[in-house]
């Protein structure tokens, strides 16, 4: 797993919880770092964005309704 600065990662143990913020990152590929309690680490989750579906979050159409004529 590649470090790159500004990441942060926080351990899984429930009792430790450390979180950790990146300041230089690793060009060089391994695994996830440890915890000083010996635990591993995950990477802080961000739910992906989908910036080709933005036209999905247009408002929809006014509807008109047709007023009958009158003579």
């Amino acid at each position: 797993m590649l470090l790159h600065q500004g990441e942060r990662w926080h351990c899984v143990n429930s009792a430790c919880r450390c979180t950790v913020l990146v300041e230089s990152g690793t060009a060089q590929e391994g695994d996830n770092p440890r915890c000083s309690c010996g635990s591993r680490m995950k990477k802080e989750f961000k739910p992906p964005i989908f910036s080709y579906l933005d036209f999905l979050k247009l408002d929809p159409p006014l509807v008109t309704v047709d007023e009958p004529d009158q003579d």
